[in-house]
């Protein structure tokens, strides 16, 4: 899994028809220091995420697996969203502290 900020929504009207009703965000991903780093992807949301929250993505077959039981073209998937990491005794992100 890696860890990635919600930068926006994706919006299809022709798309796969296992992909119906699937909400796609605009990520970016994070390193372990916190810094935003330049990589964006494109993932499915099956927590309900949104703009600005960090989330953890998974990535590659499992990701065609988690949204209901049947198989979608997918290649990521937001499959939580972060309240807080620590690394070595230090946060790195606070939830709670984003919205101050």
């Amino acid at each position: 899994m890696q860890v990635a900020k919600v930068r926006g929504t994706v919006v299809s009207t022709q798309k796969d028809p296992s992909l119906r009703g699937v909400k796609l965000l605009l990520l970016q991903f994070v390193d372990e220091d916190g810094n935003i780093l330049p990589q964006y992807e494109v993932a499915a949301d099956s927590v309900g995420a949104g703009v600005d929250e960090w989330v953890l993505v998974s990535r590659g077959s499992v990701a065609r697996q988690v949204i209901g039981n049947e198989q979608r073209p997918l290649d990521a998937v937001v499959v939580a969203i972060i309240d807080t990491i620590y690394v070595e005794d230090r946060m790195i992100y606070s939830k709670k502290d984003q919205y101050r």
